[in-house]
């Protein structure tokens, strides 16, 4: 019997043609085996491999790694659950991106890709050598049941990532085309090609709203071995991967096991990382960074500590306001909270001087507003007056400067005077509501018990303002759902962007995702002005116009004080055990680890150290 959540499918999103496709063309447009957001691509048809691998490393070895917190889903497509670590390692996309580019992709399970200039729709050629690990083929059905399927029942992300899709077409039993809703969403092809697809017939008798623990079917380099449920995780490579010899994959995915062990929080992980239970750690924490790692083993050359420099954007971490909280909602609040962090102590005191302050929302990019707005993002800007800070037009924005305690009582001095002017005054010791006499008073949400010694000093220095503060740590399960529910006053959290900013913003700022459970517009905008200039960034028909309109909102976010921004760092900090190689070049988005390899020379020297200082 089929399951009833199959039969609530948005009738028009599936609707089956019988006309094939042209030889190498569709509706009168050229097959290609890649598209650019910008420009040009990069890679030429029939391209072997991406610059930044070696394009024949050595396949085998097992890779531990870790991760934090706990698993109790194999179904990372739904908002129920926490999802187990390494399940994009199962799938396949139908395209791939480079890290060498700003926004290119080339295909994975798609071999063509069909795109009139107006981009109007996207259609898709599958490698009809592309299967599922049981051996069926991966066709137009399963792409369709695939975004049907995950429009109707998945995170609400796709819901906004894929909204401006009016009808999905099979064309063939290999190609499938995506027709679009009239809008000036340029990046639609793009992020269409980002697709996960999933089986059809294995889902078909299977709710797919649900948690399990039972093991998907994928198409993927690796499949799961074995699990031990909020423990531990094994990927074993899959043996006859359809896809190991295209040129997006070439390069990739050489271990031959990967296991993700699970640990309660992060400083029990770096212990069992230097004892030796896992083999590689992307380090967060710039305390461990600077003084974790002075041990026998790094002396020796048997561990290894790396920056690798990057050319990312960093996007933003910040303290994070919920404004759905009545007091949030006061800008002046907003901005006279940033004044009580002193960064500059901070980095001094606590990060060893490794950050630098964090003022855009996409620093260390061309996307960054640093100066006042030129001509043209005027144009974007200035029938937005009086709607947006003025400050937009008149200042550039940097967050208030510390470092010192006469800096800071002059910063606190300007946290009063905006406190008094929103109408909290001082009774006492303690900020007040005049005309309701609440207390000024909110928790601080954290994961991690790492970020406490971060969070404390900033708590401490809102106490002189009055303003009472709480700090609470929970498990990773009730974080999450505490997330997806709002349900808290201030987190510590990270706007992620890239160097090609697009659709994403929506579920960052858009009014609309403010509204959904398990979204990420965690601060909870809705203004209409931020709506204009994220579909200006959507509809940007070329770099110029996109950094253009990436800028006037960054300056728009800037001056909004929608959080009291934190600090990025321009390099990835790795350590590992001495028993990888990894490819000579770095692309601009920096270390890609699914690249690297267990050399068999170092992994036998490291083995034999070890045994020996075991002896």
């Amino acid at each position: 019997m089929m399951k009833l959540f199959l039969l609530f499918f948005p009738p028009f999103l599936f609707i089956q043609l019988l006309t094939a496709a042209g030889a190498g063309t569709l509706d009168g447009v050229k097959g290609e085996h890649g598209i650019a957001m910008h420009g040009d691509l990069k890679y030429p048809p029939g391209f072997k491999n991406f610059d930044y691998v070696e394009p024949a490393p050595p396949k085998g070895g097992k890779v531990r790694l870790h991760t934090i917190g706990t698993f109790d889903t194999f179904n990372n497509f739904i908002i129920k659950g926490n999802p187990a670590a390494g399940l994009g390692f199962i799938y396949n996309t139908l395209m791939s991106g480079s890290a060498d580019e700003a926004f290119s992709q080339y295909g994975e399970l798609a071999e063509e890709v069909f795109m009139p200039k107006d981009r109007s729709w996207v259609a898709f050629k599958l490698n009809e050598k592309a299967r599922w690990h049981d051996g069926k083929p991966i066709t137009a059905d399963d792409v369709i049941w695939t975004f049907n399927t995950l429009i109707r029942f998945g995170r609400p992300f796709f819901r906004f990532y894929y909204g401006d899709v009016k009808e999905v077409l099979k064309i063939t039993s290999h190609t499938v085309r995506f027709n679009f809703k009239p809008t000036e969403n340029r990046e639609l092809p793009l992020i269409i090609g980002q697709l996960t697809i999933l089986p059809k017939h294995y889902w078909e008798n299977r709710v797919f709203n649900k948690t399990t623990l039972e093991p998907p079917l994928g198409s993927g380099p690796y499949k799961i071995k074995t699990f031990e449920a909020g423990r531990s995780i094994i990927l074993q490579r899959a043996k006859n991967y359809w896809g190991k010899d295209i040129g997006s994959n070439k390069g990739f995915y050489n271990f031959d096991e990967i296991r993700y062990d699970y640990y309660r929080d992060g400083t029990i992980a770096l212990e069992a990382f230097k004892a030796g239970e896992y083999d590689y750690r992307s380090e967060n924490s710039s305390k461990a960074w600077a003084t974790a790692y002075n041990i026998p083993a790094i002396k020796t050359g048997l561990m290894k500590k790396k920056g690798i420099n990057h050319n990312r954007s960093t996007g933003m971490q910040g303290f994070i306001f919920n404004t759905r909280r009545k007091m949030f909602k006061d800008k002046r609040l907003r901005e006279a909270l940033g004044y009580a962090f002193d960064f500059e102590w901070s980095n001094k005191n606590l990060f060893y001087g490794q950050y630098a302050r964090s003022r855009s929302y996409f620093d260390n990019s061309e996307l960054a507003a640093t100066n006042l707005p030129d001509a043209n993002e005027l144009r974007l800007l200035l029938p937005l007056r009086g709607k947006v800070p003025e400050e937009v037009f008149t200042k550039i924005y940097q967050p208030p400067k510390g470092g010192g305690s006469r800096q800071l009582r002059k910063n606190l001095r300007a946290a009063g005077a905006l406190l008094d002017a929103a109408g909290w005054k001082l009774e006492g010791r303690q900020r007040v509501q005049i005309r309701t006499g609440q207390a000024l008073t909110f928790e601080v949400l954290l994961i991690s018990p790492l970020f406490e010694r971060i969070v404390l000093p900033f708590s401490k220095n809102l106490e002189k303002l009055g303003v009472d503060v709480t700090v609470r740590t929970v498990d990773s399960s009730q974080y999450r759902r505490r997330l997806d529910t709002y349900d808290f006053d201030m987190i510590v959290g990270t706007f992620g962007q890239s160097l090609s900013p697009g659709n994403e913003q929506r579920s960052f700022w858009g009014s609309k995702a403010a509204k959904l459970e398990g979204g990420r517009n965690y601060i909870g905008i809705s203004d209409d002005s931020i709506d204009s200039l994220v579909e200006s960034i959507i509809a940007a028909p070329n770099r110029v116009q996109l950094v253009t309109a990436t800028r006037a909102l960054d300056r728009v976010l800037q001056w909004g004080h929608w959080l009291i921004p934190h600090w990025h760092i321009k390099y990835d900090r790795i350590a590992y055990w001495n028993k990888f190689g990894r490819p000579k070049q770095t692309p601009v988005q920096g270390n890609q680890f699914t690249a690297w390899w267990i050399d068999a020379e170092k992994a036998n020297n490291l083995k034999g150290k070890l045994a020996s200082e075991k002896d």
